[in-house]
């Protein structure tokens, strides 16, 4: 990753903290993206030296633009781009706010997406890049308890296996890792001993382990592309 620009969106916490520093580890400069100024500034020193924070919300488009082509202006580049911003709502479904789901649909799904869009002229102009799309196991199969979240997240892998096939022989991978219970504040876990209770368990698993497996997916040779890595707990069930 020595030298490439990667963008990571939602990255002030969880999954996208853990890749973004993965990420600087492995030589990258990195631009983190989120909504709330406060929580970037909060953890940027904690990526490293090379690292940019960028406040972004993916549904508006004057925002991604920004992201993304401040990005290029700035660095001269983009390698590397985790579309991982996302949100959740479980739940019955008539019981459910309909704007919550709205705003779960418009982010998971739309914003992904439009940022994606954005990134690939660039990207197919270089004949070079990587594409890392946050998904789920609820995209792999319907899962009960949290229907509209499921079904953006398999709405997200047609979207990566369809773009995939039209990006043949440009240089150009995407592909979609696809977690199962992770350990971080998206699913209300953050005390430290919680967390490693359920991890020797095997009841969930880290943010940086969800990193590892998406810096492995963006070092495979050029002839190799990961379009789906699903990792769970080793004692999830689903």
């Amino acid at each position: 990753m020595n030298g490439k620009v990667a963008v990571v969106t939602g990255a002030s916490s969880g999954i996208g903290l853990a890749v973004a520093r993965e990420l600087h580890r492995l030589g990258a400069t990195v631009v983190i993206a989120a909504r709330s100024r406060e929580r970037l500034d909060g953890v940027v020193a904690s990526v490293g030296e090379r690292c940019t924070p960028v406040v972004a919300d993916v549904t508006r488009a004057g925002d991604v633009e920004r992201l993304i082509g401040g990005t290029i202006e700035a660095h001269g580049r983009l390698d590397v781009l985790i579309a991982n911003a996302g949100v959740y709502v479980g739940g019955d479904l008539w019981e459910s706010d309909p704007d919550a789901l709205d705003e779960l649909l418009q982010t998971n799904v739309n914003g992904v997406v439009r940022t994606v869009r954005a990134a690939l002229p660039h990207m197919l102009g270089r004949g070079s890049g990587d594409i890392v799309v946050t998904s789920s196991v609820a995209g792999h199969q319907a899962i009960y308890w949290e229907p509209v979240y499921s079904a953006s997240k398999h709405a997200l892998q047609a979207f990566v296996h369809g773009v995939r096939r039209q990006l043949l022989g440009t240089g150009v991978r995407i592909g979609a890792v696809a977690p199962g219970v992770v350990l971080n504040d998206l699913w209300g876990v953050s005390e430290p001993s919680e967390i490693e209770d359920k991890v020797a368990r095997g009841e969930g698993i880290r943010s940086e382990e969800v990193a590892d497996a998406v810096a492995y997916m963006l070092t495979r040779p050029p002839h190799v592309t990961i379009r789906d890595l699903v990792i769970l707990p080793a004692n999830q069930p689903i």
